[in-house]
């Protein structure tokens, strides 16, 4: 019996009819017709360099591939080689040396692991701090755990930062706070004194501070983003969230981790069992091969991003944007010429000069706008790319 006109739509619930639209809905099928009409896209929207993996990583997994003993099932913990080179790398990297059996979770990626947090944080009604603009975990998993969503703007005037004095005076039972620095999509960065006082601030108000460090080893000219790993007791009081996604380009492999307190690890863990049985063996084993001296690729990779970084940068500059190059991440984050809004000025880019950008209202309300643009192109398309962006204004 078809229930066609009759109650409610059962294909959709009000928890899903809640989530937000992506502004820019059917994007791929447009470039698939400018493609398709012979035009030239140079799509700067996704954070996805397309630089080659790692060599480390493509051997260990065919070696892998072909072990009887990494076909079965990872559980949560998955393969202790790969908690053990985490472990390894955490020590050589911060200076702590993390427990393999009980601060370290591998995830399916970073993103799931920030999402399925709530799940084991919040009950209904629960407040959870988030920035804005902000990456879609942050808010979809609260959002489906029914907590209380506070947000927060991040504002030029004050570097893009999460203000401590928003933790402190955040209304309601607060348990989550999740920070991002190198920031998406902001490129903001913080300071060690700037954590140091987070982990204080959410600490005083019994909240978990979530920090997530995927763009921990994009960093340019020096800087070195700092880590809950390096305070006194930030990972007593956080879970800090890395990827192989950003740092070795393995973006599709699907491979990252949690690390902190053995209680938050356990509870993450737990509820995780019930969406996934941790990521295909071979890939950890991949990993762990990439993180046993990750140092000459992580060297090679920045130099050419930051050549990246530097051509986009003067090729932006020079069509009239406000920008200067990031001190870390993929991205430059503009704003809008003419006060246009981001959304309609990314769709009338894509349009009629075939350049994707990212609109900052996609990741916020307060991203409104901005746009971000990502260093996914070779370093000689980003003049071409901003040629055509100042044919538009």
């Amino acid at each position: 019996m078809s229930s066609s006109g009759t109650g409610r739509d059962r294909a959709e619930t009000r928890r899903l009819r809640g989530l937000p639209a992506y502004p820019l809905a059917g994007i791929p099928e447009v470039k698939a017709r400018l493609h398709a009409e012979g035009r030239d896209v140079i799509d700067l929207g996704a954070g996805d360099c397309g630089l080659p993996v790692p060599d480390e990583a493509v051997a260990a997994l065919r070696e892998a591939c072909a072990r009887p003993d990494l076909q079965r099932y990872a559980f949560q913990r998955g393969l202790p080689e790969l908690r053990e080179a985490i472990s390894d790398w955490m020590a050589r990297r911060y200076g702590r040396r993390l427990d393999p059996d009980r601060e370290i979770l591998p995830l399916v990626g970073s993103k799931e692991g920030l999402g399925h947090l709530a799940f084991a944080a919040l009950d209904r009604g629960d407040s959870v701090l988030i920035p804005d603009p902000g990456y879609a975990p942050y808010f979809g998993g609260p959002y489906m755990a029914e907590a209380r969503l506070e947000r927060c703007p991040l504002r030029p005037e004050e570097g893009f930062l999460v203000p401590p004095d928003r933790v402190r005076t955040c209304p309601g039972d607060l348990r989550l706070v999740y920070v991002n620095y190198p920031n998406n999509p902001t490129a903001a960065v913080a300071t060690l004194d700037y954590v140091r006082e987070m982990v204080r601030v959410t600490t005083d108000r019994g909240a978990l501070l979530v920090y997530d460090n995927a763009y921990a080893e994009i960093a340019f000219d020096g800087f070195r983003p700092p880590s809950l790993l390096e305070v006194d007791g930030g990972l007593e009081n956080g879970l800090e969230f890395h990827s192989f996604s950003k740092s070795f380009n393995m973006t599709g492999w699907r491979l990252g981790w949690a690390c902190g307190g053995g209680a938050w690890i356990e509870r993450l863990a737990r509820v995780k069992s019930f969406f996934d049985t941790g990521p295909y063996l071979p890939i950890q084993a991949a990993g762990a091969a990439v993180l046993r001296d990750p140092e000459p690729f992580l060297d090679r990779n920045l130099a050419r991003l930051a050549a990246r970084r530097d051509a986009a940068t003067a090729a932006f500059a020079q069509a009239g944007f406000e920008v200067s190059p990031p001190q870390a991440t993929l991205y430059l984050w503009m704003a809008v010429p003419a006060g246009e809004g981001s959304v309609e000025y990314c769709r009338r880019l894509l349009e009629s000069e075939a350049v994707v950008l990212l609109p900052g209202s996609a990741l916020g309300e307060a991203g409104e706008g901005y746009v971000r643009a990502a260093f996914t192109v070779p370093v000689d398309r980003y003049a071409e790319a901003a040629e055509r962006a100042l044919r538009l204004a």
